[in-house]
Order: C-alpha cells, then structure tokens, then sequence
C-alpha cells in the first residue's frame, strides 16, 4: 500500500523525491523498486488516491498536521470522506504529527513595578481585530546559546503580528515586537494587552509605550500560566512544529527558521480550531469580506 503511495505521488509531483518519500513511509527504496516491477493486487487499491492526497497533505505542512487538519484541507479540495476514514489511512501510511514537547516558562516577577489587573480573565474568545492582544516570551536552544523570541498575537484570529529575537531576554525585546505590531495594526483606543507579570512588560519603558498609544495594560495572577493559555499554546505550536527538539547551530539558522513558520506557516498556512478551522490570515480576510 506505502509502495503505491509513493508511485503515485511521484507521478503526479515531481519535485518529491522517491528517496524522501521512502525515508518518511519507513520503508526500503529496494523494496519500492520491486513493487514497481511487481505491480500491485486489486485489493490494495480501494483507498489509493486519497492517500495519495493525505501523503501530499502531511508532506507539503511538514509533517505537521494530523487527521482533522488533513481531513480539514481534504473538504477544502471538494473531497468527502469521514475523520474516521482519514486516521484509518494515516495510520495504514505509518504518519502521525508531531508529539507536543514540554518546556518551562521564564518569567522574573521580582520586581517593584505596579502590576496590572487581569483584566482579560481568561476571556480568550474575542469578536473583533485589535480589542485583546495577547504578549509572552519564550527561548529557543543553540549551539551560540540561547535566542529569546517575543511575540504579540491578535486573540481575535491568533494571528501573530509582532515578533522579535534577540540573545538577551530585555526590555529591548519586548518593545520591538510591540512597536512592530502597532505599526502593523494602528490600533483604535481602549485595545487591551495581556500579559505575564513578568519585568520586562512592567517597567516604566514598556508600560510607557503603552499609554503612547492608548493601550490598556492587563497582566496574569502570579504564577499563573493559564492565565495566558492561547501565548502558551502558540509557543507550544512553536517548539513541536517548528523546533522539535532541535539545537540549532547558530542563532542566524534560528531567526531564519522561526521567521518562516510565523510568517508563513503558522499566519498563512496553519489552521486553528478555535477559528473554524480557518488560518488566521484567512479568518480576518473573511471579515474584512463579510
């Protein structure tokens, strides 16, 4: 069944490499060799093109999707067929997405500054662009040493529009991807920015910032993860998809990496449950149509 897989595949795109295609399925290229001298019984080719399809699928989201994803992209592409059917032939095909990874949080809440209420209490459902923004800071691992990421996201369609990197976990770092994602949006008053309680989004540059332009300061109750869940998930997201596991070798391979996978893969190209299965570049185009 994986043999046909791969013959297909190879017919219909030309640019998967058989060896890859191998290599991902687990099986021999020696055996696949075979088969095509061989051919293939009747019996195995009930299901055949349509896992042609998930196998294209899962290849062309880099592994990352599972079967409600896929199942998702197949309804996109008129395909009908159940979530039941899809997973049964995942699991024939030998493919699953990638396992989540746990990780730590660093946020330094040792600080004299006012901490803000939390206003945003775990409300995570938003109706409109630019009401609940949503910030957090987490790490990624290199051979260099460490690149810290900060990233804003819109909670109304999760999508992330303001980003940075840097080697030191500063104030710096914080501010740059909120300029960048104020820059982007211009957003109206009375917006709301949640955060962590952490020093770098309560000392006077950063909260300073904020009142420039209107924006109200809510943060999380102490050690209080979910209080900010969608910012975890999205770094969960992150390091699962993106990372998974890896050490790069330089801070550079890094930035180069993650830029990708927010501004492509994770904005343009990853559905969401949370928005109708939708990416959330497509949800805000849809209300901007609407």
């Amino acid at each position: 069944m994986k043999y046909g897989v791969i013959h297909e595949t190879a017919k219909e795109y030309k640019h998967y490499s058989i060896v890859k295609m191998c290599h991902i399925l687990n099986v021999s290229r020696s055996g696949y060799y075979q088969w095509c001298k061989q051919g293939e019984s009747p019996r195995k080719k009930q299901d055949q093109k349509l896992k042609e399809k998930i196998l294209a699928i899962f290849i062309k989201h880099k592994k990352r999707y599972g079967s409600p994803r896929i199942h998702d992209e197949l309804r996109d592409m008129g395909i009908r067929c159940s979530k039941k059917r899809v997973e049964r032939l995942m699991h024939e095909l030998g493919i699953r997405a990638r396992h989540k990874r746990q990780f730590k949080v660093t946020t330094n809440s040792k600080h004299d500054y006012t901490v803000a209420p939390n206003l945003l209490n775990r409300q995570f459902k938003v109706d409109m662009p630019n009401r609940v923004w949503v910030a957090d800071i987490t790490y990624i691992r290199t051979f260099e040493g460490w690149l810290y990421l900060a990233a804003v996201m819109d909670l109304y369609s999760r999508k992330i529009i303001g980003w940075s990197m840097s080697k030191t976990m500063t104030t710096d770092l914080v501010i740059a991807a909120l300029k960048m994602a104020i820059q982007r949006r211009r957003p109206l008053k009375r917006l709301i920015h949640h955060s962590d309680r952490g020093v770098q989004y309560a000392c006077k540059a950063y909260q300073k910032l904020l009142k420039k332009h209107h924006i109200v300061c809510s943060m999380s109750r102490k050690g209080n993860c979910w209080d900010n869940a969608v910012m975890e998930s999205f770094f969960s997201t992150l390091k699962t998809e993106c990372i998974n596991g890896k050490i790069y070798l330089s801070r550079a391979q890094a930035k180069r990496e993650i830029f990708e996978f927010i501004e492509i893969d994770y904005n343009r190209n990853r559905r969401h449950s949370a928005i109708n299965s939708m990416t959330p570049e497509n949800f805000e185009k849809q209300r901007k149509s609407a």
